[in-house]
């Protein structure tokens, strides 16, 4: 009778370790991948700073260019300021395919990389 107390009391000790180093491993798995995440994301923004700041002073000689050509410099500002509303119009008429599905599937393959591998 000792004997199956002191089994069930190791089964049950054996239990609760692996219940614990389970709950560690899903921690550190869940950090992992936050860091993986977040580190994934400063780096496009960064990049998209720097391509917005390259932008910047591209669509500024672009419309000082195009003010030159039709004669008043507001005129070349106001053609760039237009094509820029379009944008903005397609980019907000087209958001789901555009922006929210990319980036959902993005994070989606980030919290899935080890399983697909």
């Amino acid at each position: 009778m000792e004997n199956i107390a002191t089994n069930i009391e190791l089964l049950f000790e054996r239990a609760q370790d692996y219940t614990k180093s389970s709950i560690e491993l899903i921690k550190l798995n869940a950090i992992d991948k936050t860091a993986d995440i977040t580190a994934s994301l400063t780096f496009r923004l960064t990049f998209g700073l720097i391509v917005a700041m390259f932008s910047l002073f591209v669509n500024i000689g672009i419309s000082l260019y195009l003010g030159k050509l039709v004669g008043e410099m507001y005129l070349g500002f106001m053609l760039v300021s237009a094509f820029y509303l379009l944008l903005a119009v397609l980019l907000f008429i087209f958001r789901k395919n555009l922006i929210k599905t990319p980036i959902t599937n993005l994070v989606i393959r980030k919290l899935l990389e080890n399983k697909i591998r």
